[in-house]
C-alpha cells in the first residue's frame, strides 16, 4: 500500500482527533475568554439571520447524517432489511437536502462578512479560513453525489463505511478499504478531517457549548428571594 495513502487514511485520523479533543481542552484551560461564537451582529446584521438558520440545520443534518450512516454496522442494516442500494440512494438525497442549506447558508454568510467594509476590516483570518475551508469541504461532499450516481450498487459506500467503522475501533487495516475509492471520496475526508484539527483554535469551539447547554434541561431550578 502506498504510504502516503496509509498515512493520511490510517493514522492521520488519529492525528486529527488528538489535536481536537486536546487542543479543545487546551483553549477551554488558558483562554476561556475566547471561547465564543464571536457574534458580529452589532457591526452588521444583513442576511447573517437566515443564512445562519440554513447554515446550521444543514451542518447539524449533516453531522448526525454521516455519523449514523457510516458508524452503524453494516449486519444492522442488513438485519433491518435495508439494501445496499437504497441506503446509497437515501444517503445521496438527504445529504443532497442537508449539503444545498447548508451550501446555500455558508455563501449568505460569506457575502455578508465580505460585502461590509466594516465587518471585512473585524474578520480575522481564521475566521475567513474556517468559512472557506467549510466552503470547500461542502463543494466536494455534493460532488461525491455525482460519483456515486454513476454505481448506485451501494459497494463503495459500504468500504466507507468498513474504513470508517474500522479507524474508530483502531483497527490498522482500515487504509485499506478505501484504497481504489474515488479521488472526490478521498479529498472530502482528508478535508473533513482537517476540519477537527483547525476546530479547536477557532470560533467552532462553541459548538462544545452547544452540546453541554443540554445539561441545563437536568439543573433544579434557581430560587430568588427578594431582600427582606
Amino acid at each position: 500500500m502506498d504510504y502516503l495513502h496509509q498515512f493520511v487514511f490510517g493514522i492521520y485520523p488519529y492525528i486529527a482527533l488528538a489535536i481536537f479533543i486536546l487542543g479543545s481542552l487546551a483553549r477551554f484551560e488558558r483562554e476561556q475568554y475566547s471561547w465564543k461564537s464571536e457574534s458580529s451582529q452589532l457591526l452588521h446584521r444583513g442576511s447573517l439571520r437566515l443564512g445562519n438558520i440554513l447554515f446550521h440545520l444543514g451542518i447539524i443534518g449533516l453531522f448526525f447524517g454521516h455519523a449514523v450512516g457510516l458508524l452503524t454496522p453494516v449486519a444492522v442494516w442488513d438485519a433491518l432489511g435495508v439494501t445496499h442500494s437504497f441506503k446509497q440512494v437515501f444517503a445521496m438525497t438527504a445529504g443532497g437536502i442537508m449539503g444545498t442549506l447548508c451550501l446555500v447558508g455558508v455563501l449568505l454568510l460569506l457575502h455578508r462578512r465580505f460585502s461590509s467594509d466594516r465587518l471585512a476590516a473585524n474578520t480575522t483570518w481564521r475566521d475567513k479560513l474556517v468559512l472557506l475551508w467549510i466552503l470547500a469541504t461542502l463543494l466536494l461532499g455534493l460532488s461525491t453525489i455525482v460519483v456515486s450516481a454513476q454505481h448506485l450498487d451501494g459497494h463503495e459506500m459500504v468500504l466507507l463505511m468498513s474504513w470508517a467503522q474500522h479507524i474508530v475501533t483502531f483497527r490498522g487495516d482500515a487504509a485499506l478499504f478505501i484504497l481504489g475509492a474515488s479521488p472526490v471520496f478521498k479529498l472530502h475526508l482528508f478535508m473533513g478531517m482537517s476540519l477537527f484539527v483547525i476546530f479547536p483554535f477557532t470560533r467552532l469551539v462553541h459548538v462544545w457549548s452547544g452540546f453541554g447547554a443540554v445539561t441545563y434541561l437536568g439543573r433544579a431550578w434557581q430560587l430568588v428571594r427578594p431582600r427582606a
